[in-house]
């Protein structure tokens, strides 16, 4: 190998020229680099202990109840009854999305998701812009459904002792409050699962999400006892601006397929199960998101929601005229919202994993338990960052930022896919996107729609989270990137 420092040797001799600046930030990450490496890290390994079902149930937990459960009194005052197309239009781009994340998932299986498709596709600058909206993406996430957790907390308690958390510890400055007790909780209980490794936190997400499956379900079989056609009068109050604006705050409640493909290294046999199980994800909640949208509209007019994290049990003591099913729904929910907490926040570990293997980021957050096979410290300094943000933040601004993040990583991966398609034909894939390069092209024009629906103020805060991104790289990850050449005193 040339060394690229070493001093002309004689006359004549070419000196071999250090990489300029634009071919240091297209460096690409191999990909069979990328797959032997999986599963390392500092002091240990992750362990291989997810199938099928598990990884199924990550992707449905991380996604089911976020934007039912949460969002959904965000969303009907900006569409009206049209929240339910609302709810289509979002997982239609999350479907174009998703069949991208399916062909790479199964072709690239890590646990970095679509930042280490962006490294091996698009170079390490633009892997590190969607590394860092993965950041915003699941750490807002995380905070934006804690503090929804709390609100359905405030109506198990009212509905079970009649007592409630006082505003001052259960609302974040701005909403009221001071301090929002309950979402710091629920991050730290998620932590306590995530800490015991993959295998023992999958364990209880299925139990979570069992239990709000069945929760909505419910949900619907009283709800629609109380439908009026009179509330779907109207159906489009807002115009179709308003329909894309609810669409683009619902968004974020279709990251759950990206938290299975962050699980890459974890699965048994990733090729094959990551594709299955993010299809399948995908269309079990974008059907009970549409089922229960449509109830809840059809039971209460749309000019009643109130901006209230706890609606559906709202809408159930409304319909029914007694709290024990309003209060057996919030309990369900506390314990269904939890899921959502626990698999997106084990997302977010598993993405600053990737990263800080590839030197982006500090060693610590690739440290590997060796007893249980999780990274420890890079969870406790995570959830202490999302507990933090969830009881200092409101809701709104959290949910709008989580889907300008979500849709500008996803807007990528539909990139990276023609991108591989391109440069690697030949590599085995257990899923091909359909009709490629149309359905990745589709995709990326909605997600950039759907980004342009969102308010000024949304972009204003990407916009300097992105440009704090950049002074991070630069200052950091570009100089100690595992790709950089080394330094004259190292080689």
């Amino acid at each position: 190998m040339i060394d690229q420092g070493a001093p002309p040797q004689g006359r004549g001799q070419t000196v071999p020229r250090t990489p300029g600046l634009g071919a240091r930030l297209m460096r690409r990450k191999p990909v069979e680099v990328l797959v032997a490496e999986g599963g390392q890290g500092e002091g240990g390994t992750l362990r291989r202990s997810l199938g099928l079902w598990q990884l199924t149930m990550i992707s449905i937990g991380a996604t089911l109840g976020t934007g039912i459960f949460v969002v959904l009194g965000e969303a009907v005052p900006k569409a009206g009854p049209a929240v339910t197309l609302s709810f289509v239009i979002a997982g239609l781009t999350a479907l174009f999305s998703a069949l991208s994340y399916a062909e790479l998932a199964g072709t690239i299986p890590v646990a970095g998701s679509s930042y280490s498709y962006a490294y091996a596709t698009m170079g390490e600058l633009i892997a590190w812009v969607c590394g860092w909206c993965l950041v915003l993406e699941y750490g807002v996430s995380v905070a934006a459904v804690a503090v929804g957790w709390g609100e359905y907390l405030n109506e198990l308690l009212d509905g079970t002792i009649g007592v409630t958390l006082p505003d001052a510890l259960s609302a974040p400055p701005g909403d009221g409050g001071v301090f929002n007790l309950p979402a710091l909780i629920v991050v730290l209980l998620a932590m306590a699962f995530l800490l015991g490794g993959a295998r023992e936190s999958a364990r209880a997400n299925t139990v979570m999400v069992a239990v709000k499956i069945a929760a909505l379900v419910l949900f619907c079989a009283i709800g629609v006892q109380g439908l009026r056609s009179g509330n779907y009068a109207h159906f489009m109050p807002l115009g179709m601006s308003g329909v894309s604006a609810a669409g683009a705050t619902l968004f974020f409640s279709y990251i759950g397929f990206d938290a299975a493909s962050t699980a890459g290294e974890e699965a048994k046999d990733a090729q094959r199960d990551l594709p299955r199980a993010i299809m399948l994800s995908l269309v079990i909640v974008t059907a009970l998101y549409v089922l229960v949208a449509a109830v809840a509209v059809g039971a209460k007019p749309w000019r009643q929601f109130n901006d209230s994290e706890a609606a559906l049990a709202q809408i159930m003591r409304d319909v029914t005229g007694q709290g024990f099913w309003a209060t057996l729904l919030a309990a369900c929910a506390v314990i269904a919202i939890a899921s959502v907490v626990l698999t997106v926040l084990y997302g977010q570990t598993r993405i600053l994993f990737a990263m800080s293997r590839d030197g982006l980021v500090p060693k610590v957050f690739s440290r590997v338990h060796p007893k249980t096979g999780a990274p420890r410290a890079n969870t406790v300094i995570v959830s202490l960052f999302c507990g933090v943000l969830a009881a200092a933040v409101p809701l709104g601004q959290l949910a709008d930022a989580t889907s300008i993040g979500t849709l500008f990583a996803f807007a990528l991966v539909n990139v990276a896919v023609v991108v591989l398609r391109r440069t690697r034909p030949q590599m085995n894939r257990t899923f091909r996107v359909p009709l490629s390069p149309l359905l990745p092209a589709l995709g990326f024009a909605f997600c950039l729609w759907m980004m342009g629906s969102l308010s000024t103020v949304t972009w204003v805060v990407f916009g300097v989270w992105m440009a704090v991104g950049l002074v991070v790289y630069f200052s950091y990850g570009h100089r100690r990137s595992r790709l950089a050449p080394p330094a004259p005193s190292e080689k």
